[in-house]
């Protein structure tokens, strides 16, 4: 079954998992007791790998985002109380408008404990437009 299967095109775990039962019904050889038992074996070889709601994945993810203070009560507030973890942030806006002071007064509030509404974390910026000197 497992050649079968690596003969469809199949040889991980998580492609197995990765598609539906009718898809993989489609191997040539494997009938819907035998993709059963294939999704069981593959399940308990990768055990949080799979299908998840949008409801569960974000019951997960909140547990993990750390909200990181910009230095700023204000900006905080709008932000829902600051900059997100395990996101990205897009920032825009006119020459000198403070973009680059807020990343910059980020890379020192990612570092801080996160009992000061830090991040506890490390940063690395890059500084595209030579602008950090």
């Amino acid at each position: 079954d497992i050649q079968k299967a690596k003969a469809a095109g199949f040889h991980t775990c998580q492609g197995l998992l990765m598609n539906t039962k009718k898809v993989l019904g489609q191997i040539k050889g494997l009938s819907e007791a035998k993709v059963d038992k294939l999704i069981e074996g593959a399940t308990k070889m990768l055990p949080s790998a799979g299908w998840s709601t949008a409801s569960e994945y974000e019951r997960l993810r909140t547990r993990e985002v750390v909200r990181i203070t910009s230095g700023s009560a204000a900006v905080d507030e709008l932000l829902g109380g600051g900059f997100e973890t395990r996101s990205i942030t897009e920032m825009f806006g006119e020459y000198r408008t403070g973009k680059t002071q807020i990343c910059h007064t980020l890379c020192v509030t990612t570092q801080m404990p996160v009992e000061l509404r830090g991040g506890a974390g490390k940063v690395a910026y890059l500084d595209t437009e030579g602008s950090f000197v």
